[in-house]
């Protein structure tokens, strides 16, 4: 069965009815069936225009849940998201960014997921929507595990939603891979730094991706960096024990000791260019 509604109520409508694989920019549907039937009843909601675009609130931005990531990187947005255009220019290849979509790469749960621990390190929520209402979860809690997200059977995930930082709020994100693009990520590192009128941390965020079943934030080395003067000691202030949280496996990109060493460099890399930013 295939339905391709034009607005949110007939998809919502037929989440709650049947059980549905939601089809958003097909770039991880459709490769992880090649050769095969199509068994699944797919709900394409490529059509809700509603879904797309960008947009400022009073508390924050607002990033539809169909959004490319070439649309992003077209939005007029300040230089807080430089870590998310990064990544977004990490996605793949161009044909890939055109088509694929913020919440599609959120909602299949890679661990390697470059989206992830961008938008992780802007405190992103993500917006649920259902038939009875709407609902927000920090993404943190959203993506539950490997190819797992919180997502219930009768919802629609309908936005990203990234609250408000400063004027003075800059980012960035730095990935390893075998090669330099189209490549599944080794390690990535993300990383959000807020700035108080007198030159300090005044709000932080650091997260690590491909490095643990889910990208992981690291809230000892936040907790380190609130209130240190801005500048290139601080990466000095990263050891070792702020990314025990990590739990890196061994496969063909890289072993776990690898991963570690290569994370516990990226992240000090990230501060080093965040703390020298003018």
């Amino acid at each position: 069965m295939y339905l391709r509604p034009t607005d949110l109520s007939a998809a919502l409508s037929a989440l709650k009815s049947g059980q549905w694989v939601v089809l958003a920019g097909g770039t991880d549907f459709y490769p992880a069936r090649v050769g095969q039937p199509l068994p699944e009843a797919i709900l394409d909601i490529t059509a809700l225009a509603g879904l797309r675009g960008v947009s400022e609130e009073s508390t924050g931005y607002r990033i539809g849940a169909l959004t490319t990531w070439s649309a992003l990187l077209a939005a007029p947005l300040p230089s807080v998201f430089d870590g998310l255009r990064r990544a977004a220019r990490e996605i793949g290849g161009r044909q890939v960014q055109n088509a694929a979509t913020l919440a599609g790469n959120i909602c299949n749960a890679s661990p390697a997921a470059d989206g992830i621990p961008a938008l992780l390190a802007l405190d992103a929520e993500i917006e649920l929507s259902a038939q009875h209402g709407t609902r927000r979860l920090p993404l943190a809690a959203f993506v539950a595990g490997s190819r797992r997200a919180l997502c219930r059977p009768d919802e629609l995930v309908t936005a990203i939603v990234v609250p408000r930082w400063s004027g003075r709020a800059r980012s960035t994100f730095l990935k390893l891979g075998a090669r330099r693009y189209l490549v599944i990520s080794i390690v990535m590192v993300a990383a959000t730094l807020d700035v108080s009128a007198e030159g300090s941390v005044a709000r932080v965020a650091v997260a690590v991706g491909a490095c643990s079943e889910v990208a992981q934030r690291l809230p000892g080395l936040e907790a380190k960096l609130l209130g240190r003067p801005l500048g290139p000691t601080l990466a000095d202030l990263v050891c070792p024990d702020d990314i025990a949280v990590l739990n890196p496996i061994s496969d063909v990109r890289g072993s776990a000791q690898y991963r570690y060493d290569a994370a516990l460099t990226l992240v000090r890399r990230a501060l080093t260019e965040l703390g020298t930013q003018p």
